[in-house]
């Protein structure tokens, strides 16, 4: 099967001719239908993230072995089942669940599998879905479109449940008050049209790039703001109507964030979810005499993966933009993601 593998942190990936895998066990394997290309992908070819202060988080540190085949956004059509698979059918299209946990520990038992101090991340620590095949632990990771369109589903394995899950910590004042989210990327126009479906009153977009701003408002932002602007706290507030209560900052730098931290009234919250990269801006003391919450988030569970699914067929959610990409074109369409040229999600078509 050909996979495309990165082999050097810091280049190019580079194709490779490899044995098709035999599933064993409890293993699924599938004919890789679509692979979303993710920014967190662009951080696992540099080889780690900007902390801030000098400092850089090391992947290698984290446990990241080359070469790997990345791709943490895969649905693929099942072809074969190990021995002890089940419950799944062969020619059938599945999502796949790619934030893995050892399966045995508390956290993993408890549901939180994303949060498991041993992680099996399909497309991060195990090969993933830029090939022809991807191999998949369990039958319990894959999850039946139903009807979705393979294409388009992808995103939401990564794009998707993150999004939805950041959605879900803004709480229920998604329901009374307008919300402010920053970044028109991939995560950003989704969460507009998540936020319709939950029955959100709607959301304030603050991006930089004017060309963002008008897809946000196409894609049903009650106002777009410019984050550079000099007022851009009062151009928020002004949009939103009030002081905001809730802002999602799904860029995550060090302007954004301070942005975003600024923008909100006492006892706000700031839900980070980018990982742009760069030190907290904000001031230790205003978050106490604030009362501000600072909450991460990163990705979701498989059970919000299954709400998330649940919830795009009930809600008929109109699917998230994507660009199909041929799998030979990846290392093109790194360079365009680097650069902010596409809209939406791009997504690798084997």
């Amino acid at each position: 099967m050909k996979s495309y593998r990165l082999t050097e942190f810091g280049k190019p990936l580079e194709s490779a001719q490899l044995p098709t895998p035999e599933p064993r066990g409890t293993e699924v394997l599938l004919k890789v239908i679509s692979a979303g290309m993710c920014h967190t992908d662009l951080h696992l070819c540099e080889g780690g993230y900007d902390l801030g202060h000098g400092n850089r988080l090391s992947l290698t540190d984290r446990g990241v072995r080359l070469p790997l085949t990345l791709g943490h956004e895969t649905v693929g059509r099942v072809v074969q089942l190990g021995p002890d698979a089940n419950g799944i059918v062969e020619g059938q299209n599945y999502l796949v669940f790619p934030w893995i946990g050892c399966g045995e520990c508390s956290i993993c038992l408890s549901g939180n599998e994303t949060f498991c101090g041993q992680p099996r991340f399909l497309g991060v620590l195990r090969d993933g879905g830029y090939a022809d095949y991807i191999i998949v632990p369990h039958p319990r990771y894959l999850l039946d479109l139903q009807g979705i369109d393979p294409v388009s589903a992808a995103p939401y394995a990564c794009a998707g449940v993150t999004t939805y899950s950041a959605l879900k910590k803004a709480g229920p004042a998604i329901l009374h008050e307008p919300i402010v989210i920053f970044g028109a990327g991939g995560l950003g126009l989704m969460s507009l049209g998540l936020l319709k479906a939950m029955e959100g009153v709607g959301a304030v977009v603050v991006e930089v790039d004017a060309r963002k701003r008008e897809s946000a408002m196409t894609s049903g932002a009650l106002a777009v703001v410019d984050g550079t602007a000099a007022d851009a706290s009062t151009q928020i507030a002004r949009a939103v109507g009030a002081t905001p209560g809730i802002a999602i900052d799904f860029v995550g730098s060090e302007q954004s964030a301070a942005l975003a931290f600024n923008c909100l009234r006492k006892g706000g919250k700031a839900i980070m979810v980018g990982l742009f990269g760069g030190a907290a801006p904000w001031s230790l003391p205003l978050i106490a005499m604030r009362a501000i919450t600072i909450q991460g988030n990163y990705v979701g569970s498989l059970q919000e993966l299954c709400e998330l699914l649940d919830l795009v067929r009930r809600k008929n959610i109109a699917p998230m933009p994507v660009v199909p990409i041929p799998l030979g074109d990846v290392n093109e369409t790194f360079k365009s993601l680097r650069q902010g040229k596409i809209l939406g999600r791009a997504v690798l078509t084997p």
